[in-house]
């Protein structure tokens, strides 16, 4: 059985962290993870990635802390350092990525998903936290930079020096948590979770657009302004070249419904 479970249908890549009973991750997983993402990087039938964890108890409950208590410091090092990039490489990826949290989201299983565009959460399924505190650690995996420049510095220190867990509509308050969703009239809250994916892909939203919206975002809020507005204007460049914005301004100027290709 894969850790991490990979499905592409109708435009959007379903990532499943897959360890019983918490899908704590491993290097094993975390390969496996970074594998999955190339694949739906490299997949141009793939425009919305979405991440979430097996069963409705754990989205992830953080690193597998059997696997840290035996390894040696050099491992642990570069162990932390193969997440980092694994999330970056989730954060750069020029596709719209949403965790889908769908029961108990905790220390590294909030950092994976802070590298996440959006966070979708299922309400009543779960806590959210960054707890290492309690274990003598920082969050290693990215926790203290993403929480920082979600919620401010102060609030993020305030949150990882106390420890503290607490419920999504409170992490939605702190900006941590874009929607809670009650799921009484979908099927199921992975079956809202798709339909509001696919609600990013085309022919109904211009994918490319959307991805370089993102990408904008995530690279530019690391430069200065006038750096920034000039990866904004590249980045426009290229979506001004495209069908798809020919598609919008044609369809805009007729007065009907635009159809994109994502070319």
């Amino acid at each position: 059985m894969p850790l991490v479970e990979y499905q592409a249908a109708e435009g959007v890549a379903l990532l499943t962290l897959h360890d019983p009973p918490v899908n704590g991750y491993s290097f094993e997983m975390m390969k496996e993870l970074d594998a999955a993402i190339v694949e739906a990087r490299m997949d141009p039938s793939v425009e919305v990635l979405v991440v979430t964890g097996h069963g409705e108890r754990f989205f992830c409950a953080g690193a597998n802390i059997n696997m840290l208590q035996k390894a040696d410091p050099t491992f642990k090092y570069y162990f932390c350092l193969h997440a980092n990039e694994t999330l970056l490489r989730l954060e750069h990826t020029p596709k719209l990525t949403i965790a889908a949290i769908n029961g108990h989201c905790v220390g590294g299983g909030l950092e994976v998903a802070l590298a996440c565009d959006l966070r979708v959460a299922r309400k009543g399924a779960g806590k959210l936290g960054l707890p290492e505190v309690a274990l003598g650690v920082l969050p290693g995996t990215g926790g203290t930079q993403r929480l920082a420049r979600l919620c401010g510095k102060s609030r993020a220190i305030e949150l990882m020096v106390e420890g503290a867990t607490f419920d999504f509509e409170r992490g939605a308050e702190l900006g941590l948590v874009n929607q809670v969703w009650e799921t009484a009239d979908h099927p199921s809250f992975m079956a809202r979770v798709r339909e509001y994916a696919r609600s990013f892909c085309r022919p109904a939203r211009a994918s490319l657009a959307v991805g370089r919206i993102k990408r904008a975002v995530q690279s530019g809020l690391e430069m200065s302004l006038e750096q920034g507005l000039a990866l904004e204007r590249e980045l426009q460049a290229q979506l001004f070249a495209s069908e798809d914005a020919r598609e919008g301004l044609t369809a805009y100027t007729e007065k009907r419904k635009a159809v994109f290709s994502g070319k």
